[in-house]
């Protein structure tokens, strides 16, 4: 560090402390030399040497003192540049030396840090490149400040060209304000699809920033969408060739009958027997659509205070096969679609019931509640779950003539409500129970 005009303070006190310490003893030594008998010549000699040491020790002092704190000064100032190669000479012997200790351990750690933060830097670097979402950083004027690979193949320029352009060059600008997470179709200078957008904010330098993220999800809607039909048209198929295949039966041997030249005495009662056949597998096919149709139109709740205890009683007498014993719980309300929330429970009391009827067991229902859900449990006496794999799979089912709709229509109306549904296996004794949780009500206990 360089230093011009006066010297600094710190010097002169340091060289005028020198000097007057050593004055006293400069001044009786021309006392005594002049006061004694001694020739001039060597009173003037002795004066000379005199003066010149405390002169000589005085400024010597004084670099000895400032020294020291200038390159103390020089190793800050390469830490406040950013230089941490720069060592000072140290030793543990004096209060200087501790310090210029301290300072290099300092410069060691702080090196040792920028290093670390520059591969940490380096390696996010390489992974926003190499990661196959679009990413854009935009300042307070938003300004494009950062965009990797996938970006710039996205819009189909360099990131020179990219870098400073404000969004809405760019045909971003709505996409700062658009819901996060939401999944849309959005058409790109080299690429349309489905994208889901995510934004983050942050601050870089005190200033505020956006983080865009656009990930493609056109190709897991596809899938997932693939995955769906290859179901769909799997049930679908099951269910047609079993109402199919004894109607193209029945019709082969009604027409073999009607061919005979000679039918026999009781052919009527086998074309009515078989027509008959024909008629209860279209209905029952006519049914197979009427539920597809009703799980596809499931209209969004229309929310309610509804009451606990009311609902679950209500629905405990509908079932008129047997008794449903009802457990009582909290006397509190729920925000639910009070027709929507009866039939999930409808649906779950009435499979209860057929599998408990099957053992000659019986099926209770009650609810509980902590401080955020409200469950509504309904447990049987029956065989209980035999596979859970296909419990939620839209038309499948074991009993005869069932639809296979009623539990996969009564996870739906729970997710509508933001809750869950779950059957599984009683471990007290044998049988199934169901668990409908909904998020606590806001109106809480009346």
């Amino acid at each position: 560090m360089q230093f011009s005009g006066k010297p600094p303070v710190l010097e002169k006190k340091v060289l005028w402390l020198a000097l007057t310490a050593g004055a006293p003893a400069v001044i009786a030594t021309a006392v005594l030399l002049w006061a004694g008998d001694y020739t001039p010549r060597l009173q003037w000699t002795v004066m000379g040497v005199v003066v010149l040491c405390w002169l000589g020790f005085s400024f010597a002092l004084k670099e000895r003192v400032v020294f020291p704190l200038r390159t103390l000064s020089n190793l800050l100032a390469a830490l406040r540049e950013g230089d941490y190669s720069l060592r000072g000479r140290a030793s543990k012997d004096d209060a200087l030396g501790e310090v210029m200790v301290e300072v290099n351990l300092m410069s060691r750690m702080l090196r040792e840090q920028r290093l670390s933060a520059l591969e940490a830097t380096q390696l996010l670097r390489k992974v926003m490149q190499e990661i196959d979402v679009a990413i854009f950083t935009f300042d307070s004027d938003d300004r494009l400040r950062l965009v990797n690979r996938r970006g710039e193949v996205l819009l189909g320029q360099s990131g020179k060209k990219l870098l400073g352009r404000t969004a809405a060059e760019l045909g971003l600008a709505d996409l700062l304000d658009e819901d996060a997470g939401r999944a849309a179709p959005r058409t790109f200078p080299n690429q349309s699809g489905r994208w889901r957008v995510s934004r983050i904010a942050f601050r870089e330098d005190g200033a505020p920033h956006q983080l865009l993220v656009l990930s493609d999800v056109s190709r897991e809607l596809r899938a997932e969408e693939l995955a769906a039909w290859q179901r769909l048209v799997r049930v679908l198929s099951h269910e047609l060739n079993n109402s199919l295949a004894p109607v193209k039966s029945l019709a082969g041997s009604m027409r073999t009958l009607l061919d005979q030249e000679k039918p026999p005495v009781d052919w009527r009662a086998d074309m009515n027997e078989g027509l008959a056949t024909i008629e209860s597998r279209v209905d029952a096919l006519s049914r197979f659509t009427g539920e597809y149709a009703r799980l596809a139109r499931l209209p969004e709740p229309t929310l309610e205070a509804v009451r606990v205890r009311d609902c679950v009683r209500r629905v405990g007498t509908l079932e008129t096969r047997m008794a449903i014993g009802i457990e009582e719980g909290p006397d509190l309300a729920v925000d639910a679609d009070l027709a929507q929330l009866e039939q999930a429970l409808i649906n779950l009391v009435r499979n209860g019931a057929d599998a408990a009827l099957e053992t000659g067991g019986q099926v209770r229902m009650g609810w509980d509640a902590d401080d955020t859900r409200l469950t509504i449990w309904i447990a049987d006496e029956g065989l209980g779950v035999s596979s859970e794999a296909n419990l939620f799979v839209p038309f499948f089912t074991t009993k005869p003539g069932g639809s296979g709709i009623g539990l996969v229509l009564s996870r739906r109306v729970a997710e509508n409500h933001g809750g869950t549904l779950t059957l599984t296996n009683r471990t007290d004794r044998v049988g199934c129970i169901a668990r409908l949780s909904l998020p606590r009500p806001a109106t809480g206990t009346r």
